[in-house]
């Protein structure tokens, strides 16, 4: 077994990070990792990129699960939870996961709707619920949940990705009051254009420059490095606020 020097920041910890197959879910989880934390990685239809990041996790003298469950299903959530569960306490939760399937709103098809809304909103509930006594009872917590710029500004064709972030923005405020004197924050972090096979398909390098006053794209390490911050012991008295990263957006 790895031994996790005690002196890191998020040692003892075990930290479920969702939708730890993407680019961004992949950072976060490395970063945590990093600082001592027994990853939890999430995925749905790509299990083996969850395999391989807790194979590097591994081999760099980390620690890390694996869990494959689908985060729309309330049954399967609530079995994982359980399986989390046997070894200890979730401490720390970042609620990564999410989809796009953008339509204009005219055009949108109700199965376009509901699977955003599902993957984002309700997957936030079906697994942050069932572990969350388990965490208040140790005195000691940390939920990030992983927003957009497009539930602080709008974006076009994307009335339903904005409707759930935007949603998942609230909970976040409201959850942090219910939690606050039981030592657990509650933060969402909200990112813009960040690099990624998705971002990269989308936007170009001269219409990034036009719409980010910082003129690139962020990188899913900057956006793992404020998750690393939140979920850190500095962090105590940061709760229910939501931050963007964005390079200046808004």
């Amino acid at each position: 077994m790895t031994l996790i020097p005690a002196d890191l920041p998020l040692a003892g910890k075990r930290a479920l990070v969702t939708g730890a197959s993407g680019a961004l879910g992949q950072a976060i989880a490395r970063r945590l990792a990093r600082d001592g934390a027994t990853v939890l990685l999430h995925a749905h239809a790509r299990a083996d990129a969850v395999a391989a990041l807790a194979d590097e996790i591994r081999a760099a003298g980390g620690q890390a699960e694996i869990h494959v469950f689908d985060l729309t299903d309330a049954a399967a959530s609530a079995a994982a939870a359980a399986a989390m569960l046997v070894a200890g306490p979730v401490q720390i939760i970042v609620n990564n996961a999410g989809v796009h399937d953008d339509a204009v709103f005219p055009g949108m098809r109700a199965a376009q709707w509901h699977k955003v809304i599902d993957v984002s909103l309700h997957g936030f509930f079906h697994i942050t619920q069932p572990l969350l006594l388990p965490m208040l009872r140790t005195r000691w917590g940390r939920i990030v949940n992983l927003s957009s710029v497009a539930a602080l500004m709008g974006n076009r064709g994307q009335v339903n990705y904005a409707a759930a972030k935007g949603a998942i923005n609230s909970a976040t405020k409201a959850l942090s009051l219910e939690v606050a004197s039981r030592g657990v924050t509650v933060n969402a972090v909200a990112p813009g254009i960040i690099a990624s096979p998705m971002a990269d398909a989308a936007f170009d390098a001269e219409t990034i420059k036009t719409m980010v006053p910082v003129k690139r794209a962020g990188t899913p390490e900057e956006v793992a490095d404020l998750v690393g911050f939140l979920v850190g012991p500095q962090a105590a008295y940061i709760s229910g606020q939501v931050i963007a990263i964005n390079g200046g957006m808004c």
